[in-house]
């Protein structure tokens, strides 16, 4: 008898791990699916990226109780995206603008991590980075899914993205594109920028 109980506490134990297991599963699944992307009002995005050259770049540090520009790019979707070329030109051009009013530009570039840093230093050969510009990797999609900004679909990588964080450390201003052309240009951003003082 005593034999007999053991094994059916012994069974229930079992089940009731096994339950917790898949409700820790769901639970994270649903958390992941729940992520959306920062929104005019919220709290700035945090994280700490690294550069081509292996450096490590922390958003925080880089506002630091200033307004910032944030642009995600499609990255590596399997090729050069046309539009992220188009973009980081025009923003590299404005770069004495962004300067003139000292706002840093964050460009992340999302990707598989494998082959992810000599994509991006394709990518990054006919640039110029200017001083104030830091261009960082975001392997195997970790701050895009985080985020809500990963373009779960086949060839897609990340939703490309525009945030204009203030000195409050808060999203001032958002624009998430489910579009690849769908891009919000450097003289939008430095409109935006003059019309908020």
């Amino acid at each position: 008898m005593k034999l007999s109980a053991l094994s059916f506490a012994s069974w229930d134990f079992v089940r009731l791990v096994r339950a917790t297991a898949v409700v820790a599963v769901l639970t994270g699944v649903l958390a992941a699916r729940a992520a959306t992307p920062p929104q005019v009002g919220d709290d700035a995005p945090q994280f700490t990226l690294k550069t081509l050259d292996d450096q490590a770049v922390d958003f925080a540090q880089v506002t630091q109780g200033r307004t910032a520009v944030l642009v995600v790019l499609r990255g590596w979707p399997g090729y050069q995206c046309p539009f992220c070329t188009l973009q980081v030109h025009e923003y590299v051009g404005h770069a004495a603008d962004f300067a003139a009013r000292k706002i840093p530009v964050v460009m992340i570039y999302p990707g598989p991590a494998d082959g992810l840093q000599a994509h991006a230093k394709e990518f990054t050969k006919d640039k110029s980075w200017p001083a104030g510009f830091h261009f960082v990797l975001d392997p195997d999609y970790a701050f895009t899914s985080r985020h809500g900004l990963r373009w779960d679909e086949k060839g897609e990588t990340a939703y490309p993205s525009t945030f204009i964080i203030g000195p409050d450390g808060k999203v001032r201003f958002a624009q998430v594109s489910h579009e690849h052309g769908d891009r919000v240009a450097a003289a939008a951003v430095l409109r935006f920028l003059d019309g908020a003082k």
